[in-house]
């Protein structure tokens, strides 16, 4: 299935913050060589339970080091390590918007409160991370950061792609335990530190075109 740009989605989703040492963050994060080391001292690690899109139902994990600096002397975030159970979500997603999906399986055990998720990839659990809703999640009216700070970088096939997700809906706290990667294919979460966390009980995100231009 051909999917081209843009794509608007709807789900739920979890983001979670976590300070973590530098020795782990920054070679386990999985951003592309071209770019500089990430800086800061917080990673982000989310997980997203896709109803609707593009190329239908799908769950996905991903991580982000922190921002990079890019070839054009931009500093940008970008996502360093992203699993989806979709094939055609990792093909398009990859060629869109220069991700580096890669097809997992998921395993998710819902709870009164939240779920527990398992990753497993080519044959061996990767990571996991327990979830939790922290009460009622609130409508929140116009948009939820400025567009500089959604804007998003990726480097593939000696090409820069450079895009602003937009999202609405409601927004509640959320926890996150017994979070943990086994440092290869995931971060090692369970050294981090949780800095705060989200849940967002029925988003829509609208993924526009990426900026697409050979690296300088």
């Amino acid at each position: 299935m051909d999917a081209p740009a843009p794509w608007t989605l709807r789900g739920h989703a979890y983001v979670c913050a976590l300070a973590m040492p530098d020795a782990l963050r920054r070679p386990q994060g999985g951003t592309a060589e071209a770019l500089g080391p990430a800086t800061g001292r917080l990673g982000v690690v989310m997980f997203v339970d896709y109803q609707r899109s593009e190329v239908g139902p799908y769950r996905e994990l991903l991580f982000m080091p922190g921002p990079c600096r890019f070839p054009d002397g931009h500093r940008r975030w970008s996502i360093g390590r992203i699993y989806v159970s979709s094939e055609d979500s990792a093909r398009n997603g990859n060629r869109n918007w220069g991700l580096d999906k890669r097809v997992a399986s998921f395993r998710v055990e819902r709870t009164r409160y939240g779920e527990s998720v398992t990753v497993r990839y080519q044959d061996r659990d990767i990571a996991g991370l327990t979830l939790k809703r922290r009460g009622p999640a609130l409508p929140v009216l116009g948009p939820w950061l400025p567009e500089r700070w959604r804007r998003l970088g990726q480097v593939r096939d000696n090409q820069q792609f450079v895009f602003a997700p937009s999202v609405r809906g409601r927004l509640g706290v959320a926890s996150l335990s017994d979070a943990w990667g086994n440092g290869k294919d995931f971060p090692q979460l369970q050294y981090g530190r949780g800095r705060g966390s989200l849940y967002l009980p029925d988003f829509h995100l609208d993924f526009p075109e990426a900026d697409i231009r050979p690296l300088s």
